[in-house]
């Protein structure tokens, strides 16, 4: 089944709100963890999710700050090696759950690479930040579908003293 092409306008003007994304990579050692989080409690930038994944020799901790320019300074100022991917961030309310959210993605056949919850819930509901195949679409479907999608302006700043 073949579809409508988009309108141009459509196809090439719209981006959704993302967020920045940072893959870490640590040695598998003791301590190097805390090492990593403890750069950013001396610093303005706010981890608002993390995601560890362990393999022997190396572990690959994902994370997503409230700052995405401040966290890419931090990392190079301590020489801390990391890619970078852009995420949807998506809240999910009464009728718009999880399940939705794949049903709809899986309709367009976009692929979730890899999904994580929040540990700050910017509007009190439950948030998942997700990597797809394809963002724009993946953003184009869940805004059809009424779903409320965050950018980094969306996150938590810390309060000003």
């Amino acid at each position: 089944m073949s579809q409508a092409p988009m309108p141009l306008e459509t196809a090439h003007g719209y981006a959704p709100p993302a967020v920045t994304q940072y893959a870490v990579f640590l040695d598998n050692r003791v301590g190097k963890l805390h090492e990593l989080l403890s750069a950013f409690d001396h610093s303005p930038v706010q981890v608002c999710a993390i995601s560890v994944h362990e393999a022997t020799d190396h572990a690959v901790v994902r994370i997503i700050t409230n700052d995405a320019h401040a966290t890419r300074n931090l990392l190079r100022r301590n020489s801390l090696p990391f890619s970078v991917t852009e995420l949807l961030v998506i809240e999910l309310t009464e009728g718009h759950s999880l399940e939705r959210l794949c049903l709809y993605l899986l309709g367009a056949e976009l692929n979730i690479r890899f999904a994580y919850p929040l540990m700050l819930k910017p509007n009190g509901a439950p948030t998942i930040a997700i990597a797809v195949d394809d963002l724009t679409l993946a953003g184009q479907i869940l805004r059809r579908k009424e779903f409320r999608l965050l950018g980094e302006c969306d996150l938590p700043k810390p309060a000003v003293e």
